[in-house]
């Protein structure tokens, strides 16, 4: 009898053997989106790193990279440690709407860090007086006169009214060098972006340097601007006293 039972359960020579239903098997819809979402981890911690965080988002907001870099880490996690618990196929739907997903991953990773430039400055509006009210009360007699200051008291009258009263006081200003095609050799406008979320709300913040020598600084090139200040009703001029390339800041863009 035992022999007979030994014989019957081992398969003959070249036959297929049966496929064990209850072999964890993993489901491609579930792999592919761990890996979008450990690819969107991966870019969250190379922003972060990197610093350029920067680039994108304002101060306030920051705080978003990290902590999307740990929340995408975890998803990516738990959900590969779910893809062996339900077979399943990937369809073409979803493959074509991951593959859109995982787009802005690769171009943040590919393309080279650049921030907003003179091309960027003519098509974003000035302030509003509103947004940036609590910026006048900061210019007083004695008050430090920041770019940011300046660029919100040209919306209002109330702000004008204000920096007219440190007419000659001595600033310090780090911003871009712009030049439009009626745009005098001996100036240029100093710019600088202002973003309360991220790039997708910038606005420009801009005053006229005067007392500049004709072709000795290119367009887009970062520099700082030390010399008195003339405002002339809404429209706020420095009288170079020094010009200094300077390397592009670390954060390029102010916050309010």
């Amino acid at each position: 009898m035992s022999r007979t039972a030994s014989r019957s359960a081992t398969p003959p020579a070249g036959a297929i053997e049966p496929i064990d239903a209850t072999a964890p098997r993993w489901n491609q819809a579930r792999l592919a989106g761990a890996a979008l979402l450990g690819a969107w981890a991966a870019m969250f911690g190379f922003l972060f790193v990197t610093g350029r965080v920067n680039l994108y988002l304002s101060t306030r907001t920051s705080w978003v990279v990290p902590v999307g870099a740990a929340l995408f880490t975890a998803g990516a996690i738990g959900t590969l440690l779910g893809a062996r618990s339900a077979p399943g196929s990937l369809s073409r739907r979803e493959a074509t709407v991951m593959t859109l997903m995982v787009v802005p991953v690769v171009l943040v990773l590919a393309l080279p860090p650049a921030t907003l430039g003179s091309f960027s400055a003519a098509k974003k509006t000035s302030f509003s007086s509103a947004r940036f009210s609590s910026v006048y009360g900061q210019i007083t007699a004695s008050s430090e006169i920041t770019l940011l200051s300046v660029a919100a008291a040209q919306t209002s009258d109330q702000g004008a009214q204000a920096l007219a009263k440190r007419a000659g006081a001595s600033v310090d200003f780090v911003g871009m060098v712009t030049r439009y095609a009626d745009t005098p050799a001996d100036e240029f406008l100093l710019t600088r972006f202002v973003i309360t979320c991220c790039v997708a709300d910038a606005t420009v913040a801009q005053v006229r340097v005067v007392n500049v020598t004709p072709g000795r600084f290119r367009q887009n090139e970062w520099v700082e601007v030390t010399g008195p200040i003339y405002p002339l009703g809404r429209e706020v001029i420095v009288s170079a006293t020094s010009i200094a390339p300077v390397p592009t800041p670390e954060k390029p863009y102010l916050t309010p």
